[in-house]
């Protein structure tokens, strides 16, 4: 049979809520759009609805196919006869042998105001069906955007339109609102989407929601969403349209069987399969009808004819032997057929009168009249179509009602103020070398030093900061990548505990790969910074290469490109139009004008910013605005140099040096950076925090043996440039340094 079938079995599509025209009618509870389950059987009852019985008419007039059930103990029908398209009415919804299938309901007047179109013209063009059945119409109401979308689920079978819960803002006392809801899309669960609402409102997710509650009552659907006074009632409307169930997409897949195999089908192909189907459902009734009029005009032309003679068939009856003997003497003596002669015998006497003979002539006419109707039905395509437009108009008189989901051309675009949906709130925001963050409450940061923060022994805390919420997080690696992130989003861990790592939500990040720099930023202007390599190149940036990126949550993006795999970032940060101090590990120094150094974008390597010796490498790079400059040498030893020991020179330069060599042990960079003090006479860095505008700027050197030493860089002596320095403790020289840092 060329009909088209769900790909569910049709007994499934009995469920009430989920259908637009209720097929079985219940008593008792049959559950809820809140996920309730219906109650046991032997509490309900169900039956049939009138409209199912439309799905069922003429099954017992050969109409269908029958074969046996999963037992072989009865037949069952494979098909409906289906007096009105319910694969469309009420959809489909399920997965059976592999395949998924996604039909929307349909307003039944709609549909069938189409199929009789179809009818009239079978070669009907997709967009002038529409103008009967424009789109889906869910029982549950709602408001459907996207024509375009739904042109193409009808043409190709597949297609997504935007569902959205019919709202409307209500007036209370006081100045408030509060968002009423009264439609919710299909299929969602009710309760489910209110606790979502409601965690919204606990999580504080967007502000200005006071309470969540569910009205719903036997009069209908009610959601309420008070909102507190002067809250912005059409960006929270917004937030929930397109963080929770108020809004969803809905996907056709329009897969049927055709010909017993599962398709995808368009309007057009549901249209003519169901008349195709409709029309041998027809024929097939209409020749059932016919043999079982020819057969009762025979019986009734026999029965007129024994009245003319009934004295000869009463008295032949009576001369035989028993009621086989009677019937076979009609046969011979009458050419009655066996038919004629059974009904002879067994007619009962009272009906032998002259008004049911009145009556067999009428119903003679009445059996002849519906022999011809029928005929011409079977014989005549036009006639056949006639009757099956007015068998469906009636069914569209009888239970046609008014749409309930609303058309919209255009899914609006859900536009929301992210800023706005932010509670501005303090917060201490830390990251580490070994690249953990996280953000802290000012209470449990107050209730310890920097000194408990959480972290592995192996690491040191190289950014902390008070921030606010608001703002938004750079952070930048000694591979050339930087990772953004809004401060709202990270997440809230205690001060003593490690927090989270990079790796967690970046996924292209080495694994040997250490944070350099790290920033607190309002907006994505006006900053230029620099970046400089260990093989000696440099370049400078504008953060608006810098701006938020799509795919910030799960990627890292370049700030400075790498020519070499061994090549690594040794210094970014901010600069004006100050001079840049480089230092090499082989003791070299070299000071320029940043302005040498074009801006370039992201992507790019720079260009080269010292002449390096074979086997050298630079080791530090600052921003010169400072009165003077710390070394540390690897033997231990520290000393503090006048920037302007070091005369300003031109970019890609050798430099001067500032260690002395020394044929034995020689002394070798292992790290450099500005003294920021008052006591010294230099200017305070434009960038520094307010821990670093302070004289307490302590070096803390670790010797391969454990031994610690601390010096405060404000206290040091300035230098000669081609001095070793002083060692930082009498023992330092033969153990030498294992590790160094600044503490603020």
């Amino acid at each position: 049979m060329g009909i088209l079938l769900s790909m569910m079995p049709w007994c499934a599509c009995l469920r009430t809520g989920k259908n637009r025209e209720i097929l079985v009618e219940m008593h008792g509870n049959n559950g809820s759009m809140d996920g309730d389950p219906p109650a046991a059987m032997r509490y309900t009852e169900a039956r049939l609805s009138e409209i199912a019985g439309y799905l069922l008419q003429d099954i017992d007039k050969k109409t269908v196919p029958w074969a046996w059930n999963f037992d072989d103990t009865e037949k069952e029908p494979t098909v409906l006869p289906a007096a009105f398209p319910n694969l469309l009415v009420n959809g489909a919804t399920g997965i059976s042998a592999g395949y998924a299938t996604d039909i929307p309901p349909h307003n039944l007047a709609e549909v069938i105001d189409a199929v009789v179109y179809m009818i009239d013209h079978p070669s009907a063009k997709l967009d002038k069906l529409m103008e009967f059945l424009p789109g889906p119409d869910f029982p549950t109401g709602a408001i459907i955007q996207g024509k375009d979308e739904i042109r193409k689920a009808y043409e190709t079978g597949k297609g997504r339109v935007v569902v959205r819960s019919r709202t409307e803002m209500e007036q209370l006392k006081g100045g408030k609102e509060q968002i009423i809801v009264t439609e919710i899309p299909y299929d969602v669960n009710k309760a489910v989407l209110v606790k979502k609402i409601d965690d919204v409102r606990v999580n504080n997710k967007v502000p200005g929601i006071a309470e969540v509650r569910d009205e719903s009552d036997r009069t209908g659907l009610r959601i309420a969403i008070e909102l507190k006074k002067d809250a912005d009632s059409q960006t929270i409307l917004n937030y929930l349209l397109k963080y929770t169930d108020l809004q969803v997409n809905y996907n056709f897949n329009m897969v049927a069987i055709d010909h017993f195999t599962p398709r995808q089908v368009g309007l057009q192909k549901i249209l003519s399969s169901y008349i195709a189907h409709r029309r041998e459902i027809i024929i097939a009734r209409s020749k059932f009808d016919k043999e079982k009029a020819e057969k009762r005009l025979h019986i009734v032309e026999g029965l007129i004819r024994v009245i003319s003679i009934l004295d000869e068939v009463i008295a032949l009856i009576r001369a035989s032997e028993n009621k086989a003997d009677a019937k076979e003497n009609l046969k011979v003596s009458y050419e009655f057929s066996e038919e004629q002669a059974e009904a002879i015998v067994t007619l009962q006497l009272y009906r032998l009168t002259n008004t049911d003979v009145v009556v067999l002539q009428e119903e003679e006419k009445e059996l002849r009249d519906k022999i011809a109707t029928l005929a011409a039905v079977i014989g005549d395509e036009r006639t056949m179509y006639n009757l099956m437009k007015k068998e469906l108009r009636e069914v569209k008189k009888q239970f046609g009602n008014d749409r309930r989901s609303e058309l919209q051309d255009v899914a609006k675009t859900i536009e929301i103020d992210t800023a706005s949906l932010i509670v501005e709130e303090d917060t201490y925001v830390s990251v580490t070398r070994g690249g953990y963050l996280k953000r802290t409450s000012p209470r449990s940061y107050s209730a310890s030093t920097v000194e408990e923060l959480g972290k592995r022994d192996d690491d040191e805390l190289i950014f902390h900061q008070l921030a606010k919420t608001t703002q938004h997080l750079l952070i930048f690696t000694n591979q050339g990548n930087v990772i953004y992130r809004p401060i709202h989003e990270l997440t809230d861990i205690r001060w003593k505990d490690i927090g989270e790592h990079l790796s967690q939500t970046i996924s292209n990040l080495a694994q040997d790969e250490e944070v350099l720099y790290a920033e607190i930023r309002d907006d994505f202007e006006g900053t230029t910074y620099f970046a400089a390599t260990k093989f000696g190149q440099i370049k400078r940036l504008s953060v608006t290469e810098l701006s938020p990126w799509r795919t910030y949550k799960s990627k890292s993006v370049k700030y400075a490109k790498l020519k070499d795999e061994q090549d690594a970032v040794i210094a970014i940060t901010p600069i004006l139009l100050d001079d840049v101090l480089l230092v090499t590990h082989n003791g070299y120094a070299l000071r320029f004008s940043i302005e040498e150094v074009p801006v370039v974008g992201a992507k790019a390597a720079g260009v080269k910013a010292i002449n390096l010796k074979d086997g050298d490498v630079l080791q530090a790079a600052f921003v010169a605005n400072t009165t003077s400059f710390f070394i540390l040498t690897q033997r231990g030893s520290l000393k503090r140099l006048a920037v302007s020991e070091i005369p300003q020179a031109k970019r890609a330069g050798r430099g001067l040096q500032v260690l002395r060599e020394l044929k034995s042990k020689p002394h070798r960079v292992f790290l450099a950076g500005p003294v920021f003090s008052e006591s010294g006479g230099g200017e305070l860095d434009l960038f520094a925090t307010e821990a670093e505008s302070t004289d307490q700027q302590i070096l803390v050197v670790t010797s391969t043996t454990g031994q610690v030493t601390e010096k405060n860089l404000a206290d040091l002596s300035l230098s000669e440039r081609t001095s070793n320095g002083s060692f930082v403790n009498d023992s330092i020289s033969e153990q030498e340094v294992f590790s160094a840092r600044i503490n603020q």
